[in-house]
């Protein structure tokens, strides 16, 4: 384990509200992007009509899509935003999904379409806050300089 203190000053705080029919994950980054977001967090709830989560394959060092092709409500979308290797701003963010019936789907979150909301708040970190290749796994994860 490594761990860091990353902030300790003010934070600033963003409400997005989704409406029916944005797509998400292009709407937190373009946010991000608009509003010179580097590192956060984010968290929310709602709902969607469709969905794509995946989870990751350890041995083919791959994800594996799951497709959502119904209505179901967001019980926690939870993730950061950091920057990539090559400075763009990446995503990751896991979701919690409840079918009609009470019964849950989750993983790592692909996108989704909304519907009727979704409520995403973020909250910036003054940490630059960087991912780098990981090589066993092949995935950016986060990196602590030196």
């Amino acid at each position: 384990m490594k761990y860091d203190m990353i902030d300790t000053a003010e934070h600033r705080v963003w409400l997005l509200v989704f409406e029916a029919g944005d797509r998400v994950l292009e709407g937190i980054l373009r946010f991000a992007a608009e509003a010179d977001v580097g590192a956060c967090h984010v968290s929310g709830i709602g709902a969607f009509s469709d969905a794509t989560i995946a989870f990751f394959d350890r041995d083919s060092l791959g994800y594996e899509h799951i497709p959502v092709a119904e209505q179901v409500e967001v019980l926690a979308l939870l993730g950061n935003i950091t920057l990539g290797p090559e400075g763009e701003r990446r995503a990751h963010i896991h979701v919690t999904l409840s079918r009609r019936d009470g019964s849950t789907l989750g993983g790592h979150f692909i996108d989704a379409t909304v519907w009727p909301t979704l409520e995403v708040f973020v909250r910036e970190t003054t940490a630059v806050i960087r991912r780098s290749l990981e090589p066993e796994s092949q995935l950016p994860l986060i990196d602590f300089p030196g």
